[in-house]
């Protein structure tokens, strides 16, 4: 079992950053997918940003905004948000997979709140 843990989020206006980190428990250098995703309230969790060993994937509304990074020496995932909008807000989770013979593993963190102001 791998525990997610989120922080860095929190309060910023319009235009401003938040970097996000997630830590993992245990080791993230077998994990083939490491991602953000986020929800707001009435709506289902959607994909923020995902990085594979095949090449990262950013929502079409982040792009250019947001970047995702992995340091497997620290168990870490980050996410740097430049120029947030109102519409970034919402809870941010951290996920992690990966694959063995048992199939696919999946993991959550608890996630962390963003919150940007006009």
């Amino acid at each position: 079992q791998v525990q997610l843990v989120e922080s860095g989020g929190g309060s910023v206006q319009s235009g401003g950053s938040l970097r996000l980190s997630c830590e993992a428990s245990r080791n993230i250098a077998n994990m083939e997918g490491l991602g953000w995703y986020r929800q707001t309230p009435g709506k289902q969790r959607e994909l923020v940003a995902f990085t594979t060993t095949a090449g990262t994937t950013y929502a079409d509304s982040v792009k250019g905004r947001f970047a995702i990074s992995r340091d497997n020496a620290k168990r870490a995932v980050y996410l740097q948000m430049n120029r947030l909008k109102p519409e970034d807000t919402g809870v941010y989770y951290c996920y992690a997979e990966r694959y063995s013979f048992e199939g696919q593993h999946q993991y959550w963190g608890q996630g962390t709140q963003v919150t940007v102001s006009p």
